[in-house]
């Protein structure tokens, strides 16, 4: 059955053998069924056949053999292997499902429940094979994928996407650099390509777009390499399209004071009064004045050498409604998870531990073990004098080693 779908040379082929022949199609079949037909569709768009039929891909979708297709999966998919039904997800995703339809609900659903128990070379082997704007679209857009890191994957797009970045609508780059800012992926081919993209395009993006391409930038601290060109760049831009979204306008202000660059020219702009006017009858205006009053105080604390207007304090607003308490500051706005997300990808799991108890009662966010070298080793390799309180009166100098360097990184932190 493999052989016979692999080598079908028309949809209503591929549809015919899978729907026609139930007993002989197995789980593994229905990946490379989809799989077959999203090639078929792409190497003839707009002229797949079914019975005989010239069909365009909206309408192939729409044929009854192809709902019995999906039927088939989604009844069956419980059944099926990790990998089989990852595959089965990514070929559905590369067909051009839409997000609602109910076979990608249900393969979602399913690899959600099963995420702890995904091999991870069962999901980046899928992810890392197609790359056009269709699937990438639908990979980006999958909330599954969105919410979990795929590090074969993510190395391999590092790869390639330097050299398919001008292939790709503004849309599929927007969603790469919303994927990069969530995982926090401090990967300079990546930012970079990012950043190359938007140097190129700028001129032809809406702000809303440049706001998603830039905010990569500021959350990870990175300077592209192209900034001393990139920054004038969008300053120039942001002159021209400063008030047709003022929100997007002053989060890529927010994005650019962050990492040290401050357009004078367009701070002028946004805190003349026709900018305030039209934020003003804006749907957004609350949370566009908060923003407003954000950059203000930036300004007053980055930017001492700014002479032109400010924000008129009558639009200031506090940033939150109430002074914040420990449980609200430490549960809405904690760093630890931040630090732990750092820690994990500079030095690894194996080299750090989290909330650890320390004799004689020493509580740590984080332990790291550090010769005196100043080299990071797997705590995996820390002496057993270093892990648990000695039985005698001297302590070795591992130990001591250990607690002063506990004492400074808890103090730090």
């Amino acid at each position: 059955m493999k052989r016979l779908i692999e080598r079908s040379r028309s949809v209503g082929e591929v549809l015919r053998w899978v729907t026609q022949n139930p007993s002989k199609v197995s789980a593994s079949h229905y990946p490379i069924a989809l799989h077959k037909l999203g090639q078929l569709l792409q190497q003839q768009p707009g002229q797949a056949t079914v019975n005989g039929e010239s069909r365009g891909p909206g309408q192939m979708l729409e044929q009854p053999e192809f709902q019995t297709l999906c039927q088939a999966i989604i009844s069956g998919c419980s059944k099926f292997d990790n990998f089989s039904i990852v595959n089965c997800l990514y070929a559905a995703a590369a067909l051009g499902l839409p997000g609602e339809s109910p076979l990608v609900r249900v393969l979602e659903d399913e690899s959600r429940s099963r995420l702890g128990r995904f091999n991870q070379k069962d999901v980046s082997m899928v992810f890392s094979s197609e790359a056009n704007n269709k699937a990438l679209e639908a990979i980006f857009s999958s909330q599954l994928f969105y919410e979990n890191r795929q590090e074969r994957f993510i190395r391999s797009m590092a790869e390639w996407l330097p050299r398919k970045a001008e292939n790709l609508t503004p849309y599929t780059m927007a969603l790469i650099a919303k994927y990069v800012a969530r995982h926090r992926l401090r990967e300079p081919r990546l930012l970079d390509t990012i950043a190359n993209f938007l140097l190129k395009r700028g001129e032809q993006l809406d702000s809303k777009v440049i706001q998603k391409l830039v905010f990569p930038f500021s959350r990870m601290n990175y300077r592209p390499s192209n900034h001393s060109e990139l920054f004038p760049k969008l300053e120039a831009i942001l002159e021209q399209k400063a008030g047709s979204s003022p929100l997007a306008t002053v989060n890529i202000l927010m994005s650019m004071f962050q990492l040290s660059h401050f357009p004078q020219t367009v701070l002028h702009q946004v805190f003349s009064p026709a900018f305030i006017t039209n934020v003003m009858s804006s749907p957004y205006a609350l949370i566009v004045r908060r923003y407003l009053s954000l950059l203000d105080a930036a300004v007053e604390l980055e930017f001492r050498d700014y002479s032109g207007p400010r924000l008129d304090p009558r639009y200031r607003v506090l940033m939150f409604e109430h002074a914040l308490t420990a449980d609200e500051a430490n549960r809405k706005y904690s760093y630890k998870g931040l630090v732990a997300e750092a820690l994990r990808q500079l030095v690894g799991e194996e080299c750090y531990r989290q909330d650890e108890v320390l004799p004689p009662g020493y509580c740590t966010d984080f332990l790291l073990w550090i010769n005196r070298s100043g080299t990071v080793l797997p705590l995996s390799r820390v002496p057993a004098a270093s892990k648990a309180p000695s039985a005698h009166t001297t302590t070795s100098p591992a130990a001591i080693s250990l607690r002063s360097s506990v004492l400074a990184l808890t103090s730090d932190l």
